[in-house]
């Protein structure tokens, strides 16, 4: 077996078995095509630099090429070299699994992501370039684990203006989404003797399996439409919530229930975190607080940029109780450091400039328009959960099951989800849908609302 790297313009790493030279190449070439090594379009080395490369003869090269190419596996153009062909309809590297490979939908109204299109890119490219202008070399060495103190800064004053989160920027730690958030939060408690977590009955199943993999006992709360009765969760050493609008269900914890889970914790001497997914959106009624603004020390507060800008940001962000951190930025510190400095920065200076609140302001009301819309087409009564957020509750007419309305959703093109699907161990509820409005581009979303009115609908 003779290994090469190409050094003539492109690096191609091809492994040559057997004293068939021709024959070798060929075959490395179909594998490393084949297993999506080589993607459709790449260019390749002209047959003289890399019969150079590999110490055949030139002839060898172009002669595998040739046939190759008759193959379908190579494209040769005039002028343009010799380039990967494009794949077959359907084919997929054996063993890998890559985005390609989900499925795709016309129409998408799976809740969890706001309206991508609708990013800010001019002002986000602006806020980057301010930043990049002023930003000290030492900032873009290995940081504070925290993050760095711009985004703290900014967020700390954010945070105590929008949402009434009492912190300052000493107590934040921005991470890399909000599972790394939840999970830095849980092994920090597992260190310190934490051995359960309870989270409300409906939620986001990877949240749970991520405090089982650290080590916590998982255990679910009722909810109903006050919120978490926490006063149920026993003696457990931390609970995760969604007060200001429940994931999935939609419902808002009463101040009844937010004084009685605040009173549990301080009888167990427990934790809780509260998951501030999608809080800068509410749309009939007065703006809601955080709860870690009536305890601030027994309250660990989570946010994230997920819903406002976009995931692909990877930004979210801990205000956390003194206590927890040193815990929390220690264990930020093993894992990967810290969050990537240039969109730590960005977004601090899109805060700083007023980007972002003219960005939420504008969103809000798109949001309201489309979810408007979404109860318009529905029967009335069935569609709850709509004061806030970017996703709705919506009800089926028995005999309907979730999995025969999804199914006939599926057969138009359109995604959704069930509200079984994020029960934990607690009794079910009746079928119904969580729909994503916020997903769809503009174009698309009278088409999406045509077919969820279909799939929603027949008994």
């Amino acid at each position: 077996m003779i290994s090469h790297w190409a050094t003539s313009g492109f690096d191609l790493h091809v492994e040559l078995h057997g004293t068939g030279r021709r024959r070798a190449l060929e075959e490395a070439l179909r594998e490393a095509i084949a297993d999506g090594r080589l993607p459709a379009g790449t260019r390749l080395p002209s047959s003289r630099s890399l019969a150079a490369d590999l110490g055949v003869a030139r002839n060898t090269v172009a002669d595998a090429y040739d046939q190759l190419a008759a193959e379908g596996w190579l494209e040769a153009r005039r002028g343009s070299g010799t380039s990967v062909g494009p794949r077959p309809p359907g084919a997929v590297a054996a063993g890998l699994t890559s985005a390609e490979t989900r499925p795709t939908w016309r129409y998408d109204l799976r809740p969890g992501v706001p309206d991508l299109a609708s990013f800010p890119r001019a002002a986000w490219l602006s806020a980057s370039r301010r930043a990049w202008a002023s930003v000290p070399d030492v900032d873009l060495g290995y940081g504070d684990p925290r993050g760095t103190r711009q985004l703290r800064e900014a967020l700390a004053s954010y945070l105590g203006r929008a949402r009434g989160v009492r912190t300052d920027p000493s107590r934040i730690v921005v991470c890399s989404g909000f599972g790394q958030a939840v999970e830095l939060v849980c092994r920090a408690l597992v260190e310190r003797g934490a051995t359960s977590v309870a989270f409300e009955g409906y939620g986001l199943p990877d949240l749970r399996r991520i405090a089982a993999g650290c080590g916590l006992e998982v255990a679910a709360v009722p909810v109903d439409d006050e919120g978490a009765e926490l006063a149920r969760a026993g003696g457990a050493d931390a609970a995760v919530l969604t007060p200001a609008h429940q994931y999935p269900l939609g419902s808002v914890m009463t101040p009844r229930r937010r004084h009685e889970a605040l009173a549990w914790a301080a009888v167990h001497g427990a934790v809780i975190v509260e998951d501030d997914y999608d809080g800068e959106f509410r749309y009939d009624r007065e703006p809601l607080g955080a709860l870690q603004g009536l305890d601030p020390e027994r309250v660990v507060y989570a946010g994230t940029a997920s819903k406002t800008l976009a995931p692909g940001l990877r930004l979210a962000w801990l205000a956390l109780p003194a206590d927890l951190v040193e815990p929390v930025a220690e264990t930020r510190r093993l894992t990967d450091r810290h969050s990537a400095v240039l969109e730590q920065l960005t977004l601090a200076e899109f805060i700083n400039s007023g980007a972002y609140d003219r960005h939420v302001r504008r969103r809000r009301g798109a949001y309201r328009r489309r979810r408007d819309r979404l109860v318009g087409v529905l029967p009335a009564g069935t569609v709850e959960g709509i004061s806030a957020g970017l996703h709705a509750l919506v009800g089926l007419p028995a005999p309907l099951t979730e999995a025969e309305a999804i199914g006939a959703a599926a057969r138009e093109g359109l995604g959704l989800f069930g509200l079984d699907s994020y029960r934990g161990e607690v009794a079910g509820r009746p079928p119904a849908l969580v729909v994503g409005y916020a997903t769809p581009p503009d174009h698309a979303y009278e088409g999406a609302l045509a077919a969820l009115g279909r799939a929603a609908t027949r008994p």
